[in-house]
C-alpha cells in the first residue's frame, strides 16, 4: 500500500518539484496540492492522506496554523514542516503545534521521502543542528495575542488599525505591544518584531 501525501507549498515551482520528487519513490503517492494552508485543509478533507508536507510561510494560514487545524481535525494525517526556516521558534512552534516531522529545504532530496516513511510509521523527524540549537534557545516569552498583535505591528499597521482588526482597544493594543517590547528588550515595535522574527516566535 502506498503512503498517500499531500503537498502545501506557494510556490508552485517547489511544489511541482516536491511532487515530482515523491512520485519516484514507489511506495508514495502524491494525492493532493495545495497553495496555501485553506486549500490544503480542503485537499486534507476530501483525500484524507497519511501525511501532509507543508512549508511555513504561505498566504491565508501559515503551516504552523496548519499543523495545528490538521491535529484537530484530521488526527490521522500526519504533518512534516519542510522549510527554508532555521530559527528554533519555528521548531518549537511546529512541535506544540503536533507537528511529527521538521526538515530544512537545504537538506538531500533522499532524506525527505525517507522522513516521510519515518513519520507514517510514528516516528518523530527533526533536523538535528536544529533541536540542538532549539533546546539551547530557551521558551518563546510571548502569549498568543502578544504574538498576534506584534506580528501586525511588524507589517506596519498602526495601533488604531490592529485595534480594529482584532476587535480590541487602542489602549489594550499598546499595554500588549508595550508588554512585548519589554519582554524582548526590544527598543520599540518595529525592533520588537525584527527579533521575535529573528528567533521564529513570530
Amino acid at each position: 500500500m502506498s503512503i498517500r501525501v499531500a503537498i502545501a507549498e506557494d510556490q508552485a515551482m517547489v511544489l511541482g518539484a516536491l511532487a515530482a520528487l515523491l512520485e519516484t519513490e514507489n511506495d508514495i503517492r502524491v494525492c493532493g496540492r495545495a497553495a496555501n494552508g485553506r486549500e490544503a485543509l480542503t485537499a486534507i478533507a476530501q483525500q484524507k492522506p497519511d501525511v501532509l508536507v507543508t512549508d511555513i510561510e504561505m498566504p491565508e494560514m501559515t503551516g504552523l496554523t496548519l499543523a495545528g487545524e490538521v491535529r484537530e481535525r484530521f488526527p490521522q494525517t500526519r504533518v512534516i514542516i519542510l522549510t527554508t526556516f532555521a530559527r528554533p521558534g519555528y521548531l518549537r512552534r511546529a512541535l506544540d503545534a503536533g507537528a511529527r516531522g521538521y526538515l530544512l529545504k537545504d537538506r538531500p532530496a533522499a532524506e525527505l521521502a525517507e522522513a516521510v516513511r519515518r513519520v507514517h510509521r510514528g516516528l518523530r523527524v527533526i533536523d538535528p543542528d536544529l533541536a540542538a540549537e532549539a533546546w539551547d534557545s530557551g521558551p518563546d516569552p510571548l502569549t498568543e495575542r502578544e504574538r498576534q498583535i506584534l506580528w501586525r505591528a511588524g507589517e506596519g499597521k498602526s495601533s488604531a488599525e490592529i485595534a480594529a482588526e482584532l476587535r480590541l482597544s487602542e489602549g489594550t493594543v499598546r499595554n500588549y505591544l508595550s508588554e512585548a517590547i519589554s519582554k524582548l528588550g526590544a527598543a520599540n515595535r518595529v525592533d520588537a518584531a525584527r527579533i521575535a522574527r529573528a528567533k521564529g516566535w513570530l
